[in-house]
């Protein structure tokens, strides 16, 4: 039996699972990144990696982005400081354990899964979105990755939605992130005056017939339903998948962008549309990961 490592190393806390070559997590750790100091965090992924007693493939690993994808390198993320920037970090990591690193991030390798053994394992052409703190997207053909020329390929945050819009921390005004994530959802409301934490609570105040919170969730739906028209019009796939806490936790969100996206393509194009939940866990990106490694 073959195995690979799946790492993701996240701002606060650093994973890493033993995989199968059936996509069986046989084993993890985690531990507190240390986000100023890479060779830290590397040495106790390398002491990990080296105590286990299997024949390892590789590793496939996520970082924060953004990254350099073609030469697995870490660029500058907001949550990692210091020596992390402009690290190649998988041919650091790669030197110190002996194994191939491969480097994509994480709604790639969440995409990745989906299409492997998730909601678009039937399908070729699988496109990920996943809606949560940020808006993060993976495009996939017969189960690779596709990263267009330069790796950046949906790289989609900063998609302007409406000419002067909404915006929070970098992202561009109007981006599609600025509209649609968690994060962006709760923004708006705080902004408005209301008093919520989360975009859960703001779709609690819209069902409960509060007009602002109403526009705010109807936006949210509205242009990313527009952006999804937008992908089926541009890249024609057979299905769409969200995942993220506000697809996944808010009653009816993934079904009623359906509903709208079917109302944003030509006529022939909406038997085609299909905008689903997904059905894995937390460990989609671990599970990704590894299937890059084995595939490679």
């Amino acid at each position: 039996m073959k195995y690979a490592i799946a790492i993701d190393i996240g701002g606060t806390n650093t994973r890493v699972a033993l995989v199968d070559e059936k996509l069986n997590i046989v084993d993890r750790h985690q531990f507190a990144t240390d986000s100023f100091n890479p060779e830290v965090t590397l040495g106790k992924i390398t002491d990990i990696i080296k105590n286990y007693d299997y024949s390892i493939t590789g590793a496939g690993m996520s970082c924060p982005g953004p990254l350099d994808l073609m030469n697995g390198q870490i660029l500058t993320p907001p949550n990692l400081n210091g020596n992390w920037h402009n690290l190649l970090v998988a041919k650091e990591l790669s030197k110190m354990t002996d194994i191939p690193v491969y480097l994509d991030n994480d709604a790639n390798l969440a995409g990745l899964a989906e299409a492997v053994v998730g909601e678009g394992q039937d399908y070729r052409f699988v496109q990920f979105l996943t809606v949560s703190t940020g808006l993060g997207a993976g495009f996939v053909i017969d189960k690779q990755i596709y990263l267009g020329a330069h790796g950046y390929a949906n790289e989609v945050a900063n998609c302007i939605m409406i000419q002067d819009g909404p915006s929070h921390g970098s992202i561009i005004p109007g981006g599609i992130e600025a509209i649609s994530s968690g994060t962006a959802i709760t923004t708006r409301a705080i902004n408005a005056g209301l008093n919520v934490t989360h975009a859960g609570e703001v779709n609690d105040l819209a069902v409960l017939g509060n007009k602002t919170a109403k526009t705010i969730i109807d936006d949210a739906k509205n242009y990313l339903a527009n952006f999804i028209a937008f992908i089926f019009a541009f890249a024609d796939p057979e299905i769409v998948i969200l995942g993220g806490s506000v697809a996944l936790k808010i009653d009816g969100f993934v079904e009623d962008v359906e509903t709208l996206v079917k109302t944003k393509v030509y006529d022939n194009v909406k038997p085609f549309i299909k905008v689903r939940k997904s059905t894995l866990n937390e460990d989609s990106g671990l599970i990704g990961a590894a299937y890059l490694a084995l595939s490679k």
